[in-house]
């Protein structure tokens, strides 16, 4: 079985992928309890750590890197089963997607970005998914 797919992409807005990321998982927490955030670039994780904190004064998202019993797990590693959803911070797409139950991409609006972004999309469409796409 083949996964969901989601592409976001920032046409007009200049939000970054960490803060809609945020947003994004907050949205989904209530919904479904694991989140995977798949980051190989430390830095990156970092930041992705700190945003959590800060993002939303009124409510808090347990995570952590590497700690797959929080709601949260940021870690260059991928999850250990297919009951997560998985946001892929990394510049390639996630071939083992029959792995996985969702995979999310956030496209910020740069060119950079799109390009990256362009790759996944036909290196999915390549491997038989068709991704949905939302523009924001």
């Amino acid at each position: 079985m083949n996964p969901q797919i989601s592409f976001y992409l920032f046409e007009n807005s200049t939000e970054r992928q960490v803060e809609s990321a945020c947003r994004l998982c907050r949205k989904i927490l209530n919904k479904h309890p694991q989140i995977w955030w798949h980051c190989t670039d430390s830095e990156l994780q970092t930041e992705l750590e700190e945003k959590l904190w800060t993002f939303d004064q009124l409510s808090f998202i347990p995570h952590g890197i590497d700690t797959p019993n929080s709601a949260v797990c940021i870690s260059a590693e991928l999850p250990p089963s297919k009951d997560w959803i998985v946001f892929n911070f990394n510049n390639h797409a996630l071939e083992l997607t029959q792995d996985f139950r969702h995979i999310i991409e956030i496209i910020e609006n740069n060119e950079t970005a799109k390009q990256i972004g362009r790759e996944k999309f036909k290196l999915y469409r390549r491997l038989g998914i068709e991704p949905r796409t939302f523009k924001l």
